[in-house]
Formats: C-alpha cells, structure tokens, sequence
C-alpha cells in the first residue's frame, strides 16, 4: 500500500462501498415497484424498460461505488489503472447481458404483434443475445488492451472449420430462420408433413421445431425436414376451411328430398354449434353410383381445423336422426351372389 493510505482513508472507502450498496438496495425496490406496475399495463415497451432499470440498479452502483472507493484509498497509480479496467470490463459484461435481454425482449414483442398472441419464436430472441454478447465481448477485449483483429481473423478460419463440423445444425438453424422469413408456417399454424407428423406448431427454435398433436403430445422435428418435404398447412391462407364429409343412401331414395334434408341438417349445425362458419352454405354433391348405393359428399365451413371433430359428431348424429325420421334408407354394403340352376359336372359326380 502507498503511504499515503491510512485508516481514515480506508473508513471513507468502506462508507462510500456501504452507500452504494444502500443506493443498489434503494434502486433495486423502486425498480421492483416500477416494473409491478408496468406489468399491469397492456404496453409492452414499458416492461422492457422497467426490467433493464432492475438488472442494472445493483451492479452498476456498486462498480460505481467501487470506482469512487478505490479514488478515496489513493492506490498507486498501475494498481488503480488495472481496477479501472477491471471494473470497465465488468461493467461492458452487465450491460451487454442487460441490453441482450432487453433487445431479445424488444424481437419477441415485434414477432407476437405481428404473428399473434399465440406465437413463441424463440429462434430469432437466440440469434439477438448471441449477437449482442458477441459484440460486447469484443468490446470488453478492446478495453482491456486485447487487439481483436487477429482475433477477428481466427474466428474467420475456426469458424470454417465449424462450419464444416456442425452442417447439420447450421442446416437446421438457416432453415429455420428461412422458414419464419417466408412466413411458410408460423407458430398456431395447424401443418401436416408427407411422412405423416401433423399438429399445432408450437415453437420455431435454432435447431427444431416443435409441435403439439391433437393428442396433447409433443412432436420435435429438425427444421431441415421442412425444405424437403411436402407440407399442408391448413391455416393458410386463412384459418377457416371446407370440411368434407361422406355419406350414402339408397338407390331407391328421392335424391331431391334427400338434397332438401341434408342441407336443412348442415344449416342447423352450421347456426348452432360452436366451431362453425355462422351462415356458411351448406353444399350437397352426388358423386358415385357405388356397390350399394348412392354416394354423395356434404360441404360445411368450420373456423379452424380443429374444430372439425365436433362439427362431424354433430352433424352425423341429427343427419341419422332425420334419415330415420324421414324414411330414407342408408343401405348396408350388400353383394348379391348369383349361384348357376345346373351343378357344375364335377360337383354332380360327387353328389353321386
């Protein structure tokens, strides 16, 4: 220690770490406060804000506190140049991982204003931290004297090298990140693939996407399976959809009074239950002269995809009722087999 340095000095150091630390305490409860009350509101900007105040209010007043108390100890001048950078440093750290969260806050409030309540990207939150820690990783090296063009030139030629070894995830991260740009499927989109996955999406990460299936399950598959393959999606380009169901009367039934009663069938469903397009056309189409009888094909509207299960139940549970009201068969398969009057010359020896 210089000579300098003596027991006042060092009581006046320990005052101002313990006001900085009353101020850190003092800061941290009225940011607490504030960022209660901005979680009441409906804007979420004022969120962000609150909650950037409450992860630097400690930190930073205590480096603060620290600066001005390593000034009050009048240490040598090296020693006090190596804590300045020190506490520069630590400093660059806090506020990198503060402005990461608050600007990967800021990514995912824009993606759920523009994709819905029900989107949770966390893909391009990911991509937003790890550039920002990047950066201010970066600019902690440079405070600290550490020239970071070779740096810069190794990452170029380690990042090659990466790049070779992780194909497979780089795949699957582009992929994703080409899949949310095209705007192919989003999050609460219903999407069916060719080899049979189908289900709500319900998030878009680095490496996978993740979809919940009707049966409350949750299906992980690798971003790269969408570039090649086929995929249904049955929210675009609107949610609302045909549903098409199958059904069969009779050869000997009145088609007309059976086009009557299927309609007057589906405009009830469509009017009284949930999950129906309200005032949607039902559509009856006769299609085929089948093995037993005449089938045709009934066309509702439904909200979303979903929603068909329910509206089916319904609608073939009133249209058996009305058939049976109104007198109109629904035939079961029949095959009619037609046996010759004279056995066959083999069968009459055997008779004998």
């Amino acid at each position: 220690m210089p000579e300098s340095l003596d027991w006042g000095r060092v009581i006046a150091a320990i005052a101002v770490m313990a006001a900085a630390l009353v101020v850190a305490v003092v800061l941290r409860v009225l940011s607490g406060r504030l960022n209660k009350r901005a979680g009441d509101t409906r804007w979420a900007w004022d969120d962000l804000a609150a909650r950037l105040l409450h992860d630097l209010a400690v930190p930073l007043s205590l480096l603060g506190g620290a600066w001005v108390a390593a000034n009050v100890l009048n240490l040598k001048h090296g020693t006090l140049r190596v804590t300045a950078e020190v506490l520069t440093a630590a400093t660059i750290i806090i506020v990198s991982l503060a402005c990461a969260r608050l600007i990967a806050g800021i990514v995912t409030s824009i993606a759920l204003a523009r994709q819905g309540v029900a989107a949770n990207v966390t893909i391009f939150a990911n991509i937003t931290r790890v550039v920002v820690l990047g950066v201010g990783m970066l600019v902690m090296l440079q405070s600290l004297g550490v020239s970071i063009t070779p740096l810069l030139g190794a990452l170029g030629v380690g990042g090659l090298a990466v790049a070779l070894a992780l194909q497979d995830t780089l795949a699957n991260l582009f992929a994703g990140v080409h899949v949310l740009a095209s705007k192919t499927i989003e999050p609460g989109d219903y999407i069916r693939l060719s080899s049979g996955q189908e289900g709500y999406v319900v998030d878009i990460n680095w490496r996978n996407t993740s979809i919940r299936t009707l049966s409350d399950n949750i299906e992980v598959i690798p971003n790269a399976r969408f570039s090649d393959t086929i995929l249904t999606n049955y929210h675009r380009p609107a949610q609302d959809m045909s549903l098409l169901i199958q059904a069969r009367v009779a050869y000997g039934s009145d088609l007309e009074h059976v086009e009557k009663v299927v309609v007057e069938t589906g405009t009830e469903v469509m009017a009284e239950i949930e999950g129906a397009v309200r005032d949607a056309e039902t559509l009856v189409r006769f299609h085929t002269f089948a093995e037993s009888g005449i089938e045709f094909t009934v066309i509702l509207r439904i909200i979303e995809f979903g929603e068909q299960f329910r509206i089916k139940h319904e609608f073939y549970k009133r249209l058996h009722r009305r058939f049976q009201a109104e007198g109109i068969d629904i035939p079961f398969p029949v095959r009619r087999v037609l046996l010759p009057e004279e056995p066959a010359p083999g069968l009459a020896a055997l008779d004998r």
